[in-house]
């Protein structure tokens, strides 16, 4: 049994809890501590407050999940004045050992060492994960994070990518005019424009554009409640496309990482999980694959569900450390 201290940092909340790792890697999570990442100079005097209010000694092993890349010597939070020096955070927080991992990476730990029960099959056969082989881990936030389970013999190997940010692919004309659009704006259209939470603003906009509609311009998180609450037809049709970029992109990324398992992980699909499964084209546009469609029907596709899927998966990325 190992005792840690997880970390869930992003660029709005940094969460913390002790945590424990069974001998088979599964982990325990303890009370969940979480503040407002602009109350605090630095992670070090957040860090500070947790240890205060833990009340007792904290453990010298620290797994940190981080809302950027962390294969660099300086991490800079998006929407935060927090600077991180991988080299020097175990000294600047008093431990022994620290383990980072990108936010996403963490999520895909989680996936592997979730129960079936917590991983709710959305679409294809009841099957387990495989023995040989990839599970394909994605899911819209912020970005679309991308990742792959690798299992060997059982035991599991998450690998980060940056699969989000290949090209947006449109698949009727529609989609080739917003296409043509979004290019103006950015030069380059990866699907993750289309496929995250800012994607649905996008898609909003040059739908109206198109059609010549005139909308209301709402902020990210209005949209997605209107488009969720199906009360305005253009916020609702903005989603369905949404739906099917999503599908589209989740049977590409299974296509190339070897057809096994899907797993979609994150809030918002689990806040559109209705609508996904019962309403929208994801499923249709996810096994859309001419020679391949019979094969994509095969493919199980799962819901991750947990409350602190980050904090999860970042004391699950323990076993997997390297030290800083």
């Amino acid at each position: 049994m190992t005792e840690l201290i997880a970390a869930d940092i992003g660029g709005t909340n940094a969460r913390f809890a002790r945590a424990t790792i069974d001998d088979a890697g599964v982990p325990t999570l303890g009370t969940v501590r979480k503040y407002k990442v602009a109350d605090f100079p630095s992670l070090a005097a957040c860090w500070r407050t947790f240890s205060a209010e833990e009340g007792t000694a904290v453990p010298d092993k620290v797994s940190i999940a981080f809302a950027a890349p962390i294969a660099q010597e300086t991490i800079k939070l998006t929407n935060s004045s927090w600077v991180i020096r991988p080299a020097q955070l175990a000294q600047d927080l008093g431990v022994a050992h620290v383990r980072l991992v990108n936010d996403f990476e963490a999520v895909a730990h989680a996936v592997a060492r979730l129960p079936m029960d917590s991983l709710e099959l959305l679409f294809g056969p009841d099957e387990p994960f495989p023995r040989d082989g990839a599970v394909t881990v994605l899911g819209p936030g912020t970005g679309l994070g991308v990742a792959i389970i690798a299992f060997d013999e059982g035991r599991p190997l998450v690998i980060a990518t940056e699969g989000s940010h290949t090209d947006f692919a449109p698949l009727d004309m529609l989609e080739e005019q917003m296409l043509d659009r979004l290019r103006a704006e950015h030069r380059r259209v990866s699907t993750e424009r289309i496929v995250s939470g800012p994607g649905l603003n996008a898609i909003y906009k040059t739908l109206a554009a198109i059609t010549h509609e005139r909308i209301e311009l709402m902020d990210d998180a209005d949209l997605w409640a209107s488009a969720l609450s199906g009360e305005n037809p253009s916020t609702r049709a903005a989603l369905e496309r949404f739906c099917l970029s999503y599908g589209a992109a989740a049977g590409d990324l299974a296509l190339t990482h070897g057809p096994h398992h899907v797993v979609l992980a994150g809030g918002l699909t689990q806040r559109m999980r209705d609508f996904l499964v019962n309403e929208s084209g994801f499923h249709a546009r996810f096994t859309a694959k001419g020679r391949y469609e019979s094969l994509m029907r095969t493919i199980p596709v799962r819901l991750a569900k947990h409350s602190e899927i980050g904090l999860f998966g970042a004391a699950a990325a323990w076993r997997e450390r390297r030290d800083r």
